[in-house]
């Protein structure tokens, strides 16, 4: 194959500005950081967050409201665009219900009618959560995303949204498939008609994990990878026939590595689900600081199927184990993300949960606590935008470096993100030139705070266990 003068002088540059900025900075104590415009990646679209189960514990407008605006709105708060609405599977209204804690039952918009003994749709109920919603929405959530855990209780085997009674096996028998999928649609269908910025239905979660047996801290249905595919596939033909408006996302895998491999295969290689979904959506639990995982994964999808994305949909620290009112989890916030983006080349990142322990920020003693990962993750919503693209980064102290980074760029404007891991402030020297530039930083006195705002200067100090987000313009 011939290239154009134009490709071969980009991968000359590829090749030889490397070399030019290793050999430049061999002598250098300061560690030199470059963005490579010869080496670009996925083109990011999204920031979100789901809203179960804290939603619907949220009675009162005002704290809903001012939760709305700390997430959603562009010049205050992170300026998130989705909106994870969770469809429950009703345990709140099971009268056998097996989940221990109720804050993970949910109400359901499916109620039995004790007169006529059918089920019908009353969209009166979850008041908390679609408060929470209407006011999501009112601040710019721009996109609503349709999730279920489980399938209505009513429609499984054991009677119980919480899984099977038998641990990995599955709870939706195959004669309601096309109950469960008229199910979604109906409640998705309904939040449309009522001008709710419906964008797509996600109706299962985590297939490959058991669900059920003596486990049965949450909702939650296991599916083989052929039952995810098949219910998966009805829902893409149901969804065709209805002419619905939103897309269908999926299958929400529970893991991104190569045990988990099977899932992807299997979904793209669904024709019906090839032709309807141009992403796959899964979670990066139990893979931080996994580099060589995440980016065996991401190249997988470049090579095998590179005009799909990968949207990351879930993540929060699990286990939780570092105080979320430190620094610390902040920075182990932003490394994730930084994972994520660099090396599974996400185009969407979406957190599990806001509010909670494990989440952004937590009511306490009826007082609004915000905690250092809501800043860490305001590094990246509030800088990278839509529509911008991932950059390559030449670190002169590469493998050893302990500051992570990514960048982003729309031509006009730089972003990059950096972490210092280090207990000891790090000077940074930018190579490329730009004529002014912001910088915001988290450390363990400031929280995402403005600490420059001028002309461009080449050397950046990090201070110890920090987030910098250095805005540059060309």
């Amino acid at each position: 194959m011939l290239l154009s003068l134009q490709q071969f002088l980009s991968v000359v540059l590829a090749t030889i500005i490397p070399f030019a900025f290793n050999v430049l900075t061999l002598t250098s104590k300061t560690q030199t950081i470059a963005v490579n415009k010869y080496e670009m990646g996925q083109t990011f679209e999204t920031f979100g967050t789901s809203s179960a189960w804290w939603a619907q514990t949220i009675e009162s407008a005002e704290t809903a409201d001012e939760i709305a605006r700390l997430l959603y709105d562009k010049e205050t708060g992170l300026g998130l665009d989705i909106f994870r609405y969770n469809i429950g599977g009703g345990e709140t209204d099971n009268p056998d219900t097996r989940i221990w804690d109720t804050s993970r039952r949910t109400e359901s918009f499916y109620v039995l009618n004790e007169e006529t003994g059918e089920y019908e749709y009353d969209f009166t109920r979850d008041k908390n959560a679609r408060q929470m919603l209407d006011a999501a929405v009112k601040y710019g959530a721009s996109e609503v995303i349709l999730f279920c855990n489980s399938p209505h209780f009513s429609m499984t085997k054991s009677g119980h949204a919480s899984g099977a009674l038998t641990a990995d096996t599955s709870n939706l028998p195959k004669e309601n498939y096309q109950a469960f999928v008229d199910y979604v649609l109906t409640i998705a269908d309904w939040f449309v008609e009522q001008g709710y910025p419906v964008t797509a239905v996600s109706p299962i979660n985590e297939p490959q994990w058991s669900w059920g047996g003596e486990w049965v801290g949450q909702e939650g249905c296991h599916y083989t990878t052929d039952e995810a595919v098949a219910v998966l596939e009805l829902f893409a033909k149901t969804m065709a026939e209805r002419g619905c408006t939103y897309k269908l996302s999926g299958p929400e895998s529970g893991q991104m590595d190569s045990p988990h491999y099977e899932l992807i295969d299997k979904f793209f290689a669904n024709e019906t689900l090839n032709s309807v979904c141009d992403s796959f959506a899964g979670h990066s639990y139990w893979l931080d600081g996994n580099k060589t995982a995440k980016a065996e994964t991401g190249n997988k999808f470049k090579e095998q199927y590179p005009d799909k994305k990968f949207e990351m949909s879930e993540w929060c620290e699990l286990p939780l184990s570092i105080d979320s009112t430190t620094i610390d989890s902040g920075i182990h916030m932003a490394n994730v993300i930084i994972e994520d983006l660099n090396l599974l080349n996400a185009v969407s990142w979406q957190s599990w949960t806001a509010v909670n322990g494990d989440g952004l920020m937590e009511i306490k003693d009826g007082e609004l606590v915000i905690y250092n990962r809501y800043y860490a993750f305001k590094h990246f919503t509030s800088f990278i935008e839509a529509g911008m693209t991932r950059t390559g980064i030449l670190d002169s102290f590469e493998e050893d470096s302990k500051v992570s980074s990514t960048a982003f760029t729309d031509g006009e404007k730089t972003v990059i993100v950096l972490v210092n891991n280090e207990e000891n402030d790090r000077d940074i020297k930018l190579w490329n030139s730009y004529s002014t530039m912001q910088i915001h930083r988290t450390d363990k006195n400031t929280s995402c705070e403005k600490v420059y705002d001028g002309e461009f200067t080449k050397t950046v100090t990090l201070p110890a266990r920090s987030i910098t987000t250095i805005a540059l313009n060309k």
